[in-house]
């Protein structure tokens, strides 16, 4: 009697055996995030923009899922990059600021104590590949190659010039840089990235890789060809005119890059993120957040909430939308929990793997809160659910409820203090883990208006 349970118990064990065999061997899944820099939320036909195509975002969509409640971790420039490429907010390490090019401060920059995507998937068998903008440190320590990138090709600052010989000051001068060695600008800079992305997919083949694709299109300065002017002179704002020159250049740029996985034949094995590293900042450049409030450098949804999509054909629905909120903070945790790879004792990810989420595996929401601070606290927020609190944005603390009023148009701190007092809890509960800044940015956070032609 005990044999034939045995025998039994052996049989119904045999197909799960087969199948954990089968996941055992199926090859570990390629990574690529592909990070847009000052995007505007409205400003991609897959969130409804009607005056600059862009056709290859829009397919990437439509092979994926668009997370319209998609966030990032701060609303400006390096603090978002360090919260991606860590897995935790940046303020509990300090990086609250954009650093300053300053190639002999070993503050400056994203700490290196902190443990980087890149180097947990290292451990895991990737080779890691980083192109684009960096803006995590000037100082050779804080270099992409000992961060954990294999190989490296950008630039290193907060910007550049998009065009050889066009005018720029400071960090927007300097030499590209690939692998520590310098290299001039020769061509227009967005299509170059987006040839050097595509390379490395091609090149690496074979092998499952990570790519961390960090355009610093549509970020100013407003320098296009002629040929992309030409595409969007319809537009009759002469700023929004030039910055659409520019988007349409990084439409073109993920356009060879997505051709690239087709060609050799990589779309089914490659998990891709795609967001902005912040909202648009529609004084500068005339970009457009509608329907949201607020511009980069606010934790109103304007400067937080970004266009965002997650496509991996054949494991993620195709042409769907996902509302619950989601974060930056994500990447990392998904990335884990698909390679199985190790992460340090003590580097606490704050992120969620979002994969079952997203294919309804898994119901309800991925996080109960999410939260934002910036100025070392001058200005906060905190979302839960469909509540949203804000402290400090016109000296004052606000309450929306974003299903009802996505513009935040109607404070309703009055209305319901309950609510107001449970999330401003919420707040100083999570801000006691974190740190002061660790360095200041060299100018003001918040973009102020500026008039700024098409140079040449």
């Amino acid at each position: 009697m005990k044999a034939k349970l045995l025998v039994l118990i052996v049989l119904l064990l045999a197909p799960l055996a087969v199948l954990h065999a089968a996941d055992a061997l199926a090859p570990k899944p390629n990574i690529l995030v592909i990070l847009a820099d000052d995007l505007g939320y409205a400003d991609v036909g897959f969130n409804g923009c009607r005056d600059i195509p862009t056709p290859n975002l829009d397919t990437l969509a439509k092979s994926g899922v668009r997370c319209t409640s998609g966030y990032v971790t701060h609303p400006f420039c390096s603090p978002t990059r360090a919260g991606l490429l860590t897995g935790r907010y940046q303020q509990r390490f300090g990086h609250e600021n954009n650093p300053a090019w300053l190639p002999e401060s070993t503050v400056a920059g994203l700490p290196v104590s902190q443990t980087t995507l890149p180097q947990v998937l290292k451990s895991a068998g990737y080779v890691t590949g980083c192109v684009g903008k960096w803006h995590l440190g000037a100082h050779p320590q804080f270099h992409p190659n000992r961060r954990g990138f294999d190989e490296y090709f950008g630039l290193l600052g907060g910007g550049h010039v998009y065009l050889p010989g066009a005018k720029g000051s400071g960090e927007y001068q300097i030499p590209m840089d690939r692998n520590g060695k310098s290299e001039p600008l020769t061509e227009y800079l967005t299509t170059v990235l987006g040839r050097e992305g595509s390379s490395f997919i091609t090149r690496h083949k074979g092998q499952p890789w990570f790519l961390y694709l960090a355009f610093n299109a549509p970020h100013t300065p407003l320098q296009v060809t002629d040929l992309l002017m030409e595409r969007v002179k319809h537009i009759t704002d002469e700023t929004r005119r030039s910055y659409a020159g520019l988007v349409v250049g990084l439409d073109d740029a993920i356009g060879v890059v997505m051709n690239a996985l087709k060609e050799s034949g990589q779309v089914e094995n490659t998990l891709v993120f795609f967001f902005s590293d912040n909202g648009g900042p529609v004084s500068v450049t005339h970009s457009d957040n509608t329907p949201l409030r607020g511009a980069k450098g606010d934790v109103f949804e304007g400067g937080i909430r970004v266009p965002f999509v997650v496509s991996w054909p054949g494991r993620v629905p195709q042409g769907q939308d996902y509302a619950q909120p989601v974060i930056s903070l994500d990447v990392f945790a998904t990335a884990v929990a698909l390679t199985s790879a190790n992460v340090p004792a003590g580097h606490t990810l704050e992120g969620t793997n979002i994969l079952p989420y997203l294919t309804g595996e898994q119901t309800g929401a991925p996080h109960d809160r999410l939260f934002w601070r910036a100025g070392g606290g001058a200005r906060f927020a905190v979302r839960e659910g469909d509540w949203k609190l804000i402290g400090g944005e016109n000296g004052k603390t606000q309450l929306f409820n974003l299903a009802e009023d996505l513009g935040e148009s109607k404070d309703l701190a009055a209305a319901r203090p309950e609510v107001l007092a449970r999330l401003d809890q919420a707040y100083a509960d999570w801000n006691k883990d974190n740190v002061a800044p660790l360095f200041e940015s060299p100018q003001a956070n918040r973009p102020k208006a500026v008039k700024k032609a098409r140079q040449k």
